[in-house]
């Protein structure tokens, strides 16, 4: 009966979330795929920055984990009081990051685009892209949080119609904004920013909308302006390690893409290429991450630790084998890739072996979304992957990398199997301490209660 229960729900929120990531993967691939058409460099130039985007979006992940980490229990318990608190605090925190990361892109979008790349007519198209991008990085934060809370109250199916909606009408005005179609002025890479700061605007009215109509959980400003003491604390205490998490990863992450940016053209082209593919085939291993977060704190929130241990179980075996899977997946797509991008015959051999070398990356992406940012965040065991990921990212894959890059100056394609062993190398240490169970706690009952 468990095992029954636990797939009716595990299939009821990782269905839609799949197809949520899918298609909001399809937005990258549609901007690589019209850009490219005209110039290799301004494809080049938005995948770095992007990266802007990509780091704005560790602060908003950290937020989201948290919200995400209490509302899951407290949404088990029935507590909707405390989701509406924690709802207002977080999307007040989103605001002041959200401000300095746009002052920054619109005031200096340049001076950006120079920590990624030397090449200057990449610069220059990235800084068109960034000044006005910086304005959907006002929306993204709110946008987050909104949606994670509506996932945790049991909307996971309006946000998926929301958010497929969106990402068409992204695709719709990329095309539009980049091409100069139905009247509308060429801008390139600029026209991409302008068609995805759109559509964000669209989402969060919807969802805004939606969740209002649903009158389950709702906003409240008494919330916003103050927050009781025991949620801030135990919020910073479990959420604070999560963004330590993914500022340190992400950040390193960044100085990959900066290592392989000064690698010249070719390989920029083809590494931006390779990380739209990986997000878009890791689609499964981020829905079962995020349903497999609230399947669990659901569970621990209502006191069912032992039921919480089983769920565990099977969504390891379930991020083993979709990791398997979305390797192969890769590897028996390369050709077809490498055939439909328009790039130079360098790059297109770069691209090839890249993709190649997925097949054993994509096995440990998936286990360590899954424990890491699954299980682990789900009973607020965020610490571990605090340390593990700092160690693994700053200890040998930069340090390492760099030195490969530009000290033994490695070929290209060696440089990047470097880069990407950061998920194998975790692994193990990762399944050992998932063994301990620490992460089986009800963060909804004080210490004063247990």
């Amino acid at each position: 009966m468990v095992k029954d229960n636990f797939r009716a729900k595990l299939i009821k929120l990782v269905i839609p979330l799949t197809v949520q990531f899918f298609l909001l993967c399809l937005v990258p691939v549609a901007d690589a795929v019209m850009l490219v058409s005209l110039d290799q460099d301004a494809m080049s130039a938005v995948s770095l920055a992007t990266q802007v985007a990509f780091v704005l979006q560790l602060f908003n992940f950290a937020i989201t984990s948290g919200t995400s980490m209490f509302a899951a229990q407290f949404w088990g318990k029935g507590d909707i009081d405390s989701i509406e608190e924690l709802y207002a605090y977080c999307i007040r925190l989103t605001l002041p990051i959200a401000a300095v990361f746009f002052g920054v892109t619109f005031l200096a979008p340049a001076w950006v685009m120079h920590l990624f790349t030397s090449e200057e007519a990449i610069i220059e198209y990235g800084a068109g892209y960034l000044r006005i991008a910086g304005f959907s990085y006002l929306l993204t934060g709110v946008m987050m949080v909104v949606e994670t809370v509506m996932k945790n109250t049991d909307l996971i199916k309006p946000v998926t119609v929301l958010s497929s909606a969106t990402v068409f009408i992204n695709i719709g005005l990329n095309a539009v904004f980049i091409y100069g179609l139905l009247g509308a002025p060429k801008m390139g890479p600029a026209g991409a920013a302008l068609a995805t700061t759109i559509s964000y605007a669209v989402s969060l009215v919807g969802s805004v909308i939606v969740q209002r109509k649903a009158d389950r959980v709702h906003f409240r400003l008494r919330y916003f302006l103050k927050v009781s003491e025991d949620l801030r604390r135990d919020y910073i205490k479990y959420t604070s390690p999560v963004l330590a998490n993914q500022l340190s990863w992400g950040i390193g992450f960044t100085m990959i893409s900066v290592i392989m940016g000064h690698l010249g053209s070719d390989a920029v082209a083809a590494n931006s290429i390779v990380a739209v593919v990986k997000d878009l085939i890791s689609c499964f291993c981020f829905a079962l991450s995020s349903g497999g977060a609230i399947l669990v704190g659901n569970e621990l929130g209502a006191g069912e630790s032992g039921r919480a241990k089983q769920y565990g179980s099977r969504l390891c075996r379930l991020a083993l084998y979709s990791g398997m899977i979305a390797g192969v997946l890769i590897a028996l797509a390369s050709p077809v890739i490498v055939r439909l991008v328009n790039i130079t015959p360098e790059a297109a051999h770069y691209l090839q072996i890249m993709l190649l070398m997925c097949i054993y990356y994509m096995v440990g992406r998936s286990m360590n979304s899954v424990v890491i940012s699954g299980i682990f965040c789900a009973g607020g065991d965020t610490r571990f992957g605090f340390i593990c990921d700092t160690v693994t990212m700053w200890a040998f894959i930069v340090p390492v990398g760099a030195l490969a890059a530009f000290v033994i100056k490695l070929p290209v394609l060696w440089v990047f199997f470097i880069l990407n062993l950061d998920e194998i190398v975790k692994l193990p240490v990762v399944y050992r301490h998932y063994k301990k169970y620490l992460w089986v706690k009800n963060l909804t009952v004080k210490d004063s209660e247990v």
